[in-house]
């Protein structure tokens, strides 16, 4: 379990209820894990330092390389700083307590959260400071939030505007709930055929009209994301994030900041970072000091699809680059045709959502040599089971374990409840316990 590193960059963080993860009770929750470790905790079987493929360990099973992930970890921590970047990572990409934890001893600002629910998975664990990337109109949930703030007044949290009616319901449910503080808000812009966000400037200032004429919100800055722009390219993207700094700037000129320490402007996913670090340096000064805002998440896992072809840093390599350390092992369970074999994971294992996993290794069951999957692919997933293809030559047998680069770690993290963390020799030190 994580125990050492400096939670200063965004404030207490409660270690010691990362460390009661650690008393877990394994039972039949948890797929992929040792049978004979039932009873067990999950500190008593990290201890034993079991070797994946020897230990026990049932198939399907995820896997996270240490390895891949303090590097990952490292590099966006430095990157961000270099650039002037307040790093707030969005943890909806794992949802897991220990990696929170390392990503603020990593220097991360704060933590992004997508929806209340996963604001009150951030709290449960000591999160001080989070940026909620969403609209919030549920009443329920706002009371929630309220409450959050009444009751610990070191805790920051943000949260995204985009129409004048949601603004009402924002209010009438904070007045409702007796809120004692105001709820800092960003006003979101978006752009056609994109998610959510305000379409125009005009509508973008009638938004701020509207939490101006409450008591209960309180504008903090404005807010988007580059990453559903339809058709994006650099240039496409560039310019958005300048209607983003463009917005903030017009703002500030109408006094609408005059209530805050500072003035957040945030943007910024896993395919764009790069484009967002260049236009929001070139933010001239504002009224008050302007904290930019990166908000990338998919980075801690990164991909071997997906964001492998999407990362900025494939524009930018001599800037580093980012490592896979998520992949699946499973067994081959069939051979019952040339050609053709199938494996004991599928659609409730394995992300399916942008890409099919990528065949990257074999170990042979005869005697446990490791060599590349060369020669196969997998052509479609079932419920519980992947259809692999072979090419003439490829060798596969029953019983060997093949290991798969996944695409999108936000919809893979959410399919086990606790995942191995291995070392390069496939010990396993830790298991991650993620929370959907």
């Amino acid at each position: 379990m994580f125990t050492g590193g400096s939670m200063a960059g965004a404030g207490p963080f409660s270690e010691a209820a990362v460390a009661r993860l650690a008393e877990e009770r394994l039972d039949h929750r948890f797929k992929g894990l040792p049978p004979d470790a039932g009873g067990l905790t999950v500190g008593a079987l990290a201890a034993e330092r079991r070797p994946l493929f020897t230990g026990g360990f049932t198939t399907p099973v995820l896997t996270l390389s240490s390895a891949a992930l303090d590097h990952n970890l490292a590099l966006m921590e430095r990157w961000s700083a270099d650039r002037g970047l307040s790093f707030a990572p969005h943890a909806k990409t794992a949802m897991a307590p220990q990696l929170f934890a390392r990503q603020l001893a990593r220097g991360a600002w704060g933590l992004t959260a997508a929806t209340p629910a996963q604001v009150r998975v951030h709290r449960a664990f000591g999160v001080r400071r989070i940026l909620l990337a969403n609209e919030v109109v549920n009443a329920a949930a706002l009371r929630m939030l309220a409450a959050e703030l009444a009751a610990d007044p070191a805790f920051h949290l943000l949260t995204y505007v985009d129409s004048v009616r949601g603004v009402e319901l924002m209010d009438t449910a904070l007045r409702a709930a007796g809120a004692t503080r105001p709820l800092d808000v960003l006003v979101e812009l978006g752009t056609d055929g994109g998610r959510t966000g305000a379409r125009t400037e005009a509508e973008c200032a009638a938004v701020a009209d509207a939490v101006a004429a409450t008591d209960t919100l309180r504008l903090a800055g404005v807010a988007g994301y580059e990453g559903e722009i339809p058709d994006a390219d650099t240039g496409r993207v560039r310019a958005w994030l300048r209607r983003l700094t463009a917005l903030a700037v017009e703002f500030d000129e109408a006094g609408r900041f005059t209530d805050v320490a500072e003035i957040v402007v945030s943007a910024g996913g896993s395919s764009w970072f790069d484009a967002v670090a260049d236009v929001l340096g070139e933010l001239p000064p504002l009224s008050a000091p302007v904290r930019k805002v990166l908000r990338a998440g998919a980075y801690v896992a990164h991909d071997d699809g997906f964001y492998r072809r999407r990362t900025p840093f494939n524009r930018h390599p001599d800037q580093g680059g980012l490592l896979p350390a998520l992949r699946l092992w499973a067994q081959v369970v069939s051979r019952p045709e040339p050609g053709r074999a199938y494996l004991d994971a599928g659609k409730r294992d394995a992300p399916y959502d942008l890409d099919l996993p990528e065949p990257q290794l074999v170990r042979s069951a005869r005697d446990g040599s490791v060599r590349s999957a060369t020669g196969l692919t997998v052509v479609a997933l079932a419920d519980q089971h992947t259809f692999v293809e072979l090419a003439e030559g490829a060798e596969l047998e029953v019983g060997d374990w093949v290991g798969l680069g996944l695409s999108h770690p936000c919809t893979t993290f959410d399919k086990w409840q606790l995942i191995p963390l291995v070392e390069e020799d496939g010990t396993v030190t830790e298991y991650v316990r993620t929370f959907f």
